[in-house]
């Protein structure tokens, strides 16, 4: 599951790409994008600056001043930016390939059951989630529906 924290990002960095597809786009302050994307401002100063120490986007300072994207939306990997935000995304740390820590009460996990289920649902989560851009997402809802494999 994916916190709420992500999801303003989501909708930060989708209001962005959108911003940056119009012939002249324009930097957005926070206010702007908080009011476009429906997420409350007060959080979006902290995600915005979590992104851009991730080098997805860029803050301009002045009058005209504010964010845009410094990545193409095919760039930015939803993965990546959901370990970013919330941090490693394997259900067990000792599944995690960038935050393994052995998981204290697990004598042996060659053995281990839990580690097993959860290891073939995590893998094939990650074949998915790895694979979606910001670009998959701006695209129309049946368009999102046939990239997960949903559409009939």
């Amino acid at each position: 599951m994916i916190t709420q924290k992500m999801k303003y990002a989501l909708k930060a960095l989708l209001t962005l790409a959108d911003e940056a597809a119009k012939d002249r786009p324009e930097a957005l302050t926070i206010e702007e994008i908080a009011k476009r994307s429906g997420t409350p401002k007060r959080f979006l100063e902290h995600i915005l600056l979590e992104v851009r120490n991730a080098g997805v986007i860029a803050s301009i300072r002045g009058r005209s001043g504010g964010y845009s994207l410094i990545k193409k939306p095919s760039e930015i990997s939803i993965s990546e930016l959901l370990r970013t935000i919330d941090g490693p995304i394997a259900p067990l740390p000792c599944l995690s390939r960038r935050a393994y820590q052995r998981c204290e009460d697990c004598a042996d996990e060659a053995t281990c059951r839990i580690r097993k289920v959860f290891a073939e649902v995590f893998w094939s989560y990650l074949v998915i989630i790895e694979s979606l851009t910001l670009a998959d997402m701006l695209r129309s809802d049946a368009g999102a529906d046939q990239v997960l494999g949903l559409a009939e």
